[in-house]
């Protein structure tokens, strides 16, 4: 039987999960795939510290460059992260002929296209599945069971933490504060946990995706990015009000000549089965021409699932090194001849609906001056409420409107902050439904 050799660079949350299912799993997959997968070699800074993992001896080291060079090795796996020592090494590996497995969302967002050029050019595998969405099949269903679509648009929930401190904040009421120290203390959120609430997490995700729905170079960036740490309990209440939920989203339309890709807090209806995908799973829902809506759904991050992905690519090389064939699934789902620069639509020129709150002063006469505002500016008006009692002067008004361009409304906004009638910067929420007007 055709055996397989794997190099794992990093053996921390997810390397450990990965190691444990090659380990573990060893005649499973062997059954299943025909082929016998051999972890020759783990390199870390610590290999003192028990992982609850029982490696073969000598399979442990401190230096990456037993497993960059062995020539036996076929498949390193990247589970380091960050963009400075994992990108030397995944090139080092490439030059050496190896195939990569990556989880390393960041570094392909920032770098992904100069890493693919480098594994095209060698004839080496990239890999990549458990960058985006866990144990989702994101990758292998864009690149694979949707090969004969065109993507017209993708929505997705794509961080656990922000979407366990959305659902903890709609449950309960608590404060964005309240509730990051709660995903902090049950393990959802880093102590530093800015890549994730202020969106850039969901963000370098977003622009793998839209490369390979779109066939175009990676385009970081170039995306619009707002996170949720000024979402308030008072705006979801609202929105709970008025048949909405408020998620992060990352969201990916196809405009023909150029693409959407944003990624903001979006009020959906709570019809919507995106709206009801709760605590820290995450969800896309990608719309193909052929296929319509489809949904995935399930654990974003944490080391089973995502080390479940990163098995996945490294089966899927290994049949290929078997058979002889790698390269054949192309790295970014089209063949790098036909990957273009497409360019990504300012925000100021996206049409959506909004949501706005207003803290207004208790006078005559407020109503039609931010209307006054808003008409100018081309943002007709679906509905308007004045909601709950005057607090320190100031009652809040909200407001839904029609489509409208992004540029007039940021211009609305700044002209209404400076009305003497309104006590505080306006809160806008864009809205993502199926109205047409």
């Amino acid at each position: 039987m055709r055996k397989v050799y794997i190099g794992l660079l990093g053996c921390g949350t997810v390397g450990t999960g990965v190691a444990r299912i090659l380990l573990e799993k060893k005649e499973l997959i062997r059954k299943r795939v025909g082929v016998e997968l051999i972890l020759e070699r783990v390199a870390d800074i610590d290999i003192e510290t028990d992982r609850g993992v029982r490696f073969d001896p000598g399979v442990l080291t401190t230096d990456a460059g037993t497993v960059l060079t062995d020539p036996r090795i076929d498949i390193v796996l990247e589970m380091i992260g960050g963009e400075g020592i994992a990108r030397k090494f995944i090139l080092e590996a490439i030059e050496n002929g190896k195939h990569i497995v990556t989880a390393n969302k960041a570094l392909l967002a920032r770098q992904g296209n100069a890493i693919m050029k480098a594994a095209s050019e060698k004839g080496v595998d990239l890999a990549y599945e458990a960058s985006c969405g866990g144990c989702m099949p994101i990758i292998k269903t864009i690149r694979e069971s949707m090969v004969g679509n065109r993507i017209e648009s993708m929505m997705g929930i794509l961080n656990g933490t922000c979407n366990y401190i959305l659902t903890k904040i709609t449950a309960d009421g608590s404060s964005f504060e309240d509730a990051l120290a709660e995903a902090k203390a049950k393990g959802y959120a880093e102590a530093d946990p800015t890549l994730d609430v202020e969106g850039l997490d969901t963000a370098h995700k977003l622009a793998i995706m839209t490369a390979i729905t779109s066939g175009m170079a990676i385009n970081f960036d170039d995306i619009y990015i707002e996170g949720i740490s000024k979402i308030t309990p008072l705006d979801i209440q609202f929105a709970e009000q008025f048949g909405y939920t408020i998620k992060l989203l990352a969201i990916s339309k196809n405009r023909g000549d150029a693409v959407e890709s944003r990624v903001h807090p979006t009020m959906l209806p709570q019809g919507n089965l995106m709206s009801n995908v709760s605590g820290a799973l995450n969800a896309l829902m990608i719309t193909g021409d052929a296929t319509g809506e489809m949904m995935l759904n399930g654990h974003g991050a944490g080391m089973m699932p995502t080390a479940s992905a990163v098995v996945s690519d490294i089966v899927d090389i290994a049949r290929n090194i078997v058979f002889g064939h790698p390269g054949r699934v192309p790295i970014f789902s089209y063949q790098p001849e036909h990957i273009q620069t497409i360019p990504v639509l300012p925000i100021d020129e996206i049409e959506t609906h909004y949501y706005f709150r207003f803290a207004a002063l208790d006078q005559p006469g407020v109503l039609s001056k931010i209307s006054g505002v808003l008409g100018r500016y081309g943002i007709s008006l679906k509905s308007v409420h004045q909601k709950g009692r005057e607090t320190r002067g100031a009652v809040p008004i909200v407001m839904f409107s029609h489509l409208a361009k992004e540029a007039n409304m940021k211009r609305a906004m700044a002209e209404i902050a400076d009305l003497d009638v309104v006590a505080d910067q306006p809160m806008v929420i864009r809205i993502e439904d199926e109205e047409g007007d």
